[in-house]
């Protein structure tokens, strides 16, 4: 899924509209990504842990040399399942209900036709190419025995 389909299943469970579903969607992400960015921790129980981890330099080995290398200390972003989007997700648990069908918008009111514009002349067509004639396939056929 995508985050345009995300927004669409989103407006449609919560029954407002695209626009309004895509300002909540982006808001939670951009809150998300800014706290993570000041090194908080964001945790949505039942679904998942946003952080920011900084790891320290150490001593590593090269597979195929064998031989002992540092590595520069980093930051990295760690996202965790938590344990109720893993039952979800492996069939533990039953899934939560959606609304996929959307309630149809009210019609708008008919509005008076508007006046047509006046018709312009077509412009000359040109004749048909002539197609050559058809070659007919003839059929063979087998016997059985």
């Amino acid at each position: 899924m995508k985050k345009r389909e995300l927004i669409q299943a989103v407006a449609t469970h919560t029954d407002v509209d695209n626009k309004t579903a895509a300002k909540l969607v982006e808001g939670t992400i951009d809150v998300i990504l800014a706290n993570v960015a000041k090194g908080e921790i964001v945790n949505i129980s039942g679904f998942a842990k946003f952080a920011k981890i900084k790891r320290p330099a150490r001593m590593a080995r090269n597979p195929a040399t064998g031989e002992q290398i540092k590595v520069k200390a980093k930051t990295v972003a760690k996202i965790t399942a938590l344990k109720g989007f893993k039952d979800i997700a492996l069939g533990v648990a039953a899934a939560p209900k959606v609304n996929t069908v959307r309630k149809a918008a009210p019609a708008p009111a008919k509005k008076a036709p508007a006046k047509k514009a006046p018709a312009k002349k077509a412009p000359a067509k040109k004749a048909p190419a002539k197609k050559a004639p058809a070659k007919k396939v003839v059929k063979k056929a087998v016997k059985k025995k």
